[in-house]
């Protein structure tokens, strides 16, 4: 895992940003501390910070060049088939200096141009330059594990791994409002579109061809082969179906525990992260594990879980137990490294176990993407229900005026579920591409819009936004089913949400997490499969947990899920109290800003300290976090 910069110019002005290649990549170099380098070549630099993984030596370091330098690379990810590459491209007469996926994968784009990447089984984001073409060839992996954003503008194009690279190329500071109101509503940017106008992110399974006379040809080389008529009925038996998930997840496991350096697994005691340490098992003895656990929050604590599975397979098992005070002290860290606002606040969990989890080890396995694949959160199964209808979800949704005046909160399983009903009811009554959208939210458009000051919502363009809403909720209908649900999420939530939060994570605590479920065999399989496979009125994620149901621990079949929770409301109450009031969200800060409403930010202080903050919390947040980003970024 590393990180990369680079730039294409097109003009002489173009040229002079070229210097600046040392300063992008030196922004990179949490995600790479092992080694650094540079090459640069008529209009075009690149630059590589480098965590090693496979092949450590010296030859393996990157920008990595051809014998007859030719052609150049740089490379972020990892290449699980490389050696089954390799061993094509050697019958095919090319010889190899390096041991690393890094050289296969620039042999083999030689060898076949654009299409051999759909033989790459890995995540990435890579560039590679021909010198005698003065060409520039740039991809992203087919899910968006690994990040990429670009700006091009009439003298160069540039691209990096993360914002606060490419900004020291001096790109324009402009804020969209479009996707600052998209924020708002989400909690994070959906790509392609970032928080700066003109700065964009690669799509995942994208990739351009930058040529000489500036031209940039954007092309798409992989999409989800989802086909809803297809997968209506599948050719397999409901047994056969499990057996070949099993199967298709064990060689994407076992292709994920290749590395030179010490590999370990998170394990949070749910189906997904205990499925593939169960499968890690098999192929070796004595793989290391990783929980945290909240001492002072007992109803998000998951660690008792997590040890069954440890002690079933005898790993080398390691329970981070943390205090609130141990979460709080990493809480400052996690917002620095922040370059775009993102404020999913799971993310300060996978912070601080990454933090953690990279003293032992420097490439960790993590269950990441089922959800997304099989139906496992709890807006799957409330789609579900309204889609099925019947007495039952009429009822809840009958209730919504009681629902709305009831105590609400995620820190208990009353105020949970109650939480839970309010957002079922209202979803009840909105078209499928309204209801996914309120689900995907924490505060519905209206909200939003109110934060905003009458200055922004002038800035803010409607129509922008409305074909940005159209464009992610294109696969959704009234008389689909669940599938294009996953579809959307597997587009939306995954990319800029779950993967985003986990590459800036680990990334600022130089840790690599690898995501078997992403493999893309295994998700070609997902959506070959019936909505009655993934979901019924009493299972989410039914096919996981039936398939690996006899190599798991009973008890987990049994067990609410929690997932990462972090006591946001305490602080803001208590810790934070101070930053609120007096600096991030003050009157006077928020006055001279211009951005948001005073009058509306007010109304939200005064909720967050009342007696009933009901789940205003994630709303709060959001400002916080976007307020600590313009401090840094804009100020």
């Amino acid at each position: 895992m590393c990180g990369i910069s680079g730039i294409y110019a097109f003009t002489q002005e173009g040229r002079l940003a070229i210097q600046r290649l040392s300063d992008s990549t030196d922004a990179l170099q949490l995600r790479g501390p092992d080694s650094s380098g540079h090459f640069t070549h008529g209009p075009v630099g690149l630059g590589h910070r480098r965590l090693s993984i496979i092949d450590v030596s010296e030859v393996a370091c990157q920008p990595m060049h051809t014998e007859n330098e030719r052609y150049t690379i740089v490379f972020n990810g990892e290449i699980f088939n490389y050696q089954e590459l390799k061993k094509q491209l050697v019958e095919k007469g090319h010889t190899f200096f390096s041991q690393s996926d890094t050289e296969v994968l620039l042999k083999y784009y030689i060898e076949e141009g654009p299409s051999f990447l759909k033989k790459l089984n890995g995540f990435f984001a890579f560039a590679i330059y021909d010198k005698e073409e003065e060409s520039l060839f740039v991809a992203r992996d087919r899910y968006g594990v690994k990040p990429l954003l670009m700006f091009q503008d009439e003298d160069k194009l540039v691209f990096a791994s993360e914002m606060k690279s490419l900004l020291t190329f001096g790109i324009p500071r402009k804020l969209d409002y479009a996707s600052l109101y998209e924020y708002l509503q989400l909690n994070y940017i959906p790509a392609p579109a970032s928080i700066f106008k003109g700065v964009k992110k690669v799509m995942p399974g994208h990739y351009l061809m930058v040529g000489k006379k500036g031209n940039v040809e954007v092309k798409r080389w992989y999409k989800i082969p989802y086909d809803e008529k297809k997968v209506k009925h599948s050719d397999l038996s409901y047994e056969a179906q499990q057996k070949k998930l099993v199967d298709l997840m064990d060689g994407a496991v076992q292709r994920r525990m290749i590395a030179d350096v010490p590999l370990g697994a998170f394990l949070s005691g749910g189906i997904d992260s205990s499925a593939i340490v169960a499968l890690a098992s098999r192929h070796t003895q004595h793989l290391n594990t990783f929980s945290i656990g909240y001492k002072d929050e007992p109803f998000f604590d998951e660690t008792k879980y997590a040890k069954m599975v440890a002690d079933k397979y005898k790993t080398n098992h390691t329970v981070f137990s943390l205090t609130n005070n141990d979460l709080y002290e990493h809480l400052f860290r996690a917002l620095d490294y922040i370059d775009e606002p993102f404020a999913d606040s799971s993310a300060l969990a996978v912070n601080i176990l990454s933090h953690y989890t990279r003293q032992k080890v420097t490439v960790a396995l993590s269950g990441d993407g089922a959800d997304e694949l099989f139906a496992g959160y709890n807006k799957h199964m409330a789609e579900y229900k309204v889609r099925q209808g019947g007495f039952a979800a009429e009822t809840v949704a009958a209730l919504l005026p009681l629902w709305e005046m009831m105590p609400k909160s995620r820190s208990s399983s009353f105020g949970n579920r109650i939480r839970q009903f309010q957002r079922f009811g209202e979803g009840m009554n909105l078209s499928a591409k309204d209801r996914y959208w309120r689900w995907a939210s924490f505060a519905t458009e209206e909200d939003a819009k109110s934060l905003l000051s009458g200055k922004s919502k002038k800035m803010l363009s409607k129509d922008v936004y409305k074909k940005r809403r159209q464009k992610i909720l294109s696969h959704l209908s009234q008389k689909g089913d669940i599938n294009e649900v996953l579809l959307t999420d597997m587009q939306l939530v995954l990319p800029n949400d779950m993967l985003t939060k986990v590459d800036l994570m680990s990334m600022a605590n130089s840790l690599e997490v690898r995501t078997p479920f992403l493999d893309y065999k295994v998700v070609n399989f997902a959506f070959s499969l019936p909505q009655s496979s993934k979901i019924d009125g009493g299972m989410k994620k039914k096919i996981v947990q039936d398939a690996f149901r006899e190599m798991l621990p009973p008890e987990l079949y049994k067990r609410p899920k929690h997932g990462f929770e972090v006591p946001l409301l305490k602080w803001f109450q208590n810790e934070l109290r101070p930053m609120i009031l007096d600096d991030l969200l003050s009157d006077a800060f928020i006055e001279a800003q211009g951005i948001f409403s005073l009058k509306e930010i007010q109304r939200l202080k005064a909720q967050l300290f009342s007696k009933n903050p009901g789940d205003i919390h994630a709303r709060i947040w959001a400002l916080v976090v976007f307020q600590h980003w313009w401090k840094k970024w804009m100020a």
